[in-house]
């Protein structure tokens, strides 16, 4: 039986892979041949020690060509003949040192697997086997070398056991050994030689399967089996983590000391095995789908039981947060392709958990706000105003509801893994809504002497709602945020309408004189703008967003009114001098107003343009001039009616019946063609003509 055959001969390299084929010998061959060398040439000495057989060749520097003749006669001499005692003959090294060149050391096949060497055992039944079975098919073998083909089974069941075991070592460093470097190569020495085993045996079964003398071994299904078993063994026996500060079930504790198996196993994978393999055995995604697996199993059994809230939580999160965590560090994403693994649980375990886990949060989120609004009702009913900050009056329940949604619903998007899922939480709003609705309600109708304070406190959280409602829409579902926005509308402008109809009640003595003679000796518009001023401080207290839009509501509506007045036509303007006159009035007084309501923080300059054209229609005299400055307030405001054309027209006593409808029709000619003007603000709809 052949094997390698090294001899080391001065300036000639010791390489193995660099002997010529030559220099394969069987240990009976070497023997004889040796035993008639040393017969023949007396300076030839043989020794032995612990390490192996070591002989060393001393023959005269002029013989060594004759020596490596003599190698190659007896080679071709005992070619064929076959023996169990297979050998490796390898250089010999003493204390670290290159061994002399004239030194070789023979290694058994025995030696070769206490050594753990077990690539080179495996390249000696690999040898051997094509020896026994190059020129015959197993049956004659089996036939005519039973003793042969015995020992080359019984061989490769020990090489097959220890590489098994060697595979079966793959992860049995500790954490704390990692930074062993002696424990680790120590590890990848005998792994990389167990693995490069395997595969010089899966290239034979590769072989033979083409020629069909011998069945495979199919040690790629082995290697496969048992790190199967290796890892549904550290799955069953995980780490037992530190002792921590907050209590855990016992299910808690199982899954969590199976995640951090799963975790350290696989940073060891990454770190370490991986280096012992090919990458076409993509051996990082193998063992990660046998813990994806392994765990799935275990967590699948626990999905079984009716399980408490804490422990139906703790699940969840393992599924959908911590084991995605887990990948996702850089060291594992980089080899493990985490798409492919797929959830750790169907959705028909998941849904129950979850619906499970969203009605707890949705009841007590439900708990949670109307606890808030219920002590807001508590402090109405006993009298007292709402806090004050920087002089604004303020009220605890939009800031706590907001904060109780924002934190339920992230938290539940981790918990769930779906965003989608964690709105549903916040289908209970829309309900608390209603009920602050009804709250307000309640304080505009008693009118109570703190009803103004609440109401301003109130108009503060309706614009923090609506302000979360708009930036963060993720938080919700979409019909939960249109119907609370819708609720939020309709709380503002009751609350509009009741501050400010408190300032109308007190305006009407100055809005009636709009219109008349007096307005227009200036006197009844300057009274209007005192009494707007000294009601301006009872609009104080609101916090500076819902204070500009009071303000800004405030000034749209005092237009309005004054519009309403101007069009009743209790003036008539008879000549060019009274219609210049009304004109200018109608501009200072726009201008007043503009002035003042900006003073007060409004924004709505846009009013002012409303006024100014309709001065313009009072100045001019041309009908085609009056037709083209009708046509530009009907684009700009297409709720422009003909009513309000013709009261307008109708202040002018010099323009005919017949005119005004021409005028009339130009208005209708422009609003055809400008459509509905959705970018325009509504104004006119909300003046009523007599």
């Amino acid at each position: 039986m052949c094997s390698k055959f090294c001899v080391c001969f001065p300036g000639r390299s010791c390489r193995l892979k660099d002997l010529s084929a030559p220099f394969q010998l069987c240990c009976s061959c070497f023997s004889a041949c040796v035993g008639k060398r040393i017969q023949s040439d007396p300076e030839m000495r043989i020794r032995s020690d612990s390490d192996g057989l070591r002989s060393n060749f001393l023959p005269h520097p002029s013989g060594i060509s004759a020596g490596a003749g003599w190698f190659r006669e007896r080679f071709h001499r005992f070619r064929r003949q076959s023996t169990p005692n297979v050998v490796v003959i390898s250089p010999a090294s003493t204390d670290g040192h290159p061994a002399p060149v004239d030194e070789i050391v023979i290694h058994t096949f025995e030696q070769l697997l206490a050594e753990r060497d077990l690539h080179k055992a495996s390249l000696l039944v690999k040898d051997r086997e094509n020896c026994l079975f190059g020129e015959i098919t197993e049956k004659e073998a089996l036939k005519n070398h039973v003793e042969e083909v015995d020992k080359l089974a019984a061989d490769r069941r020990a090489l097959q056991k220890l590489v098994l075991e060697t595979v079966q070592q793959s992860l049995s460093l500790s954490p704390n050994e990692l930074s062993n470097e002696a424990a680790v190569s120590g590890l990848t020495k005998a792994l990389t030689s167990a693995v490069n085993a395997m595969n010089q045996e899966e290239e034979q079964d590769q072989l033979w399967r083409q020629v069909k003398c011998r069945s495979p071994s199919n040690w790629k299904k082995l290697h496969d089996s048992t790190l199967r078993t290796l890892v549904e063994s550290r799955m069953d026996n995980p780490l037992v983590g530190p002792v921590g500060q907050e209590e855990k079930s016992s299910i808690q504790s199982d899954i969590q000391c199976m995640g951090r198996q799963l975790k350290e196993d696989l940073l060891m994978v990454v770190q370490v095995v991986k280096s012992c393999y090919q990458p076409e055995a993509d051996i990082c995604n193998f063992y990660a789908m046998l813990y994806h697996k392994a765990l799935s199993s275990r967590l699948k059994k626990i999905a079984d039981f009716v399980l408490e809230d804490r422990d139906c939580i703790f699940l969840l999160r393992w599924v959908n947060e911590f084991y995605p965590g887990i990948l996702q560090k850089p060291e594992l994403a980089a080899e493990i392709d985490v798409a492919a693994l797929g959830k750790l649980l169907p959705e028909e375990l998941l849904e129950p958990l979850e619906e499970q886990y969203l009605d707890k949060q949705t009841t007590e989120l439900s708990a949670c706000m109307n606890r808030v609004l219920e002590e807001e009702m508590n402090k109405w009913n006993q009298g007292e105003e709402p806090a004050r900050d920087y002089s604004c009056y303020t009220s605890p329940l939009a800031f706590d509801i907001i904060q109780f949604i924002n934190g339920r619903v992230t938290g539940s998007e981790k918990v769930l893994g779906s965003l989608h899922k964690a709105q549903k939480i916040t289908s209970q709003l829309p309900d608390l809504m209603q009920r602050f609705k009804r709250f307000q309600e309640d304080i505009i109708k008693q009118n109570r002497p703190n009803s103004k304070a609440h109401t301003k406190a109130n108009l503060s959280c309706v614009e923090q709602f609506r302000d979360v409602l708009d930036r963060k829409s993720h938080l919700f579902l979409a019909d939960v945020q249109q119907n609370c926005l819708c609720v939020l509308t309709v709380m503002k402008e009751s609350a509009h309408m009741y501050l400010l109809s408190i300032v109308h009640k007190v305006l009407k003595p100055q809005y009636q004189k709009l219109g008349t003679s007096d307005w227009l000796k200036r006197n009844a518009f300057e009274m209007l703008l005192s009494s707007l001023e000294r009601q301006f401080e009872e609009l104080q207290g609101l916090s500076q967003p819902c204070h500009q839009e009071l303000i800004g509501q405030l000034y749209q509506e005092v237009t309005e009114e004054y519009v309403k007045r101007l069009l009743r036509g209790d003036v008539k303007l008879k000549d060019k001098e009274q219609q210049q006159k009304a004109c200018t009035t109608v501009m200072d007084n726009a201008e007043s107003l503009r002035m003042l309501f900006s003073t007060m923080g409004s924004k709505e300059d846009w009013l002012k343009e409303i006024l100014t054209k309709m001065a313009e229609v009072l100045k001019l005299q041309d009908i085609p001039a009056i037709q083209m400055q009708i046509a530009s307030l009907g684009s700009a405001y297409p709720d422009l009616s003909e009513r309000h054309v013709s009261a307008l027209l109708k202040l002018k006593t010099n323009i005919s019946k017949a005119e005004r409808r021409m005028v009339k029709a130009t208005l209708l000619d422009t609003l055809k063609e400008s459509g509905a003007g959705v970018d325009s603000r509504p104004f006119f709809s909300k003046v009523e003509v007599r």
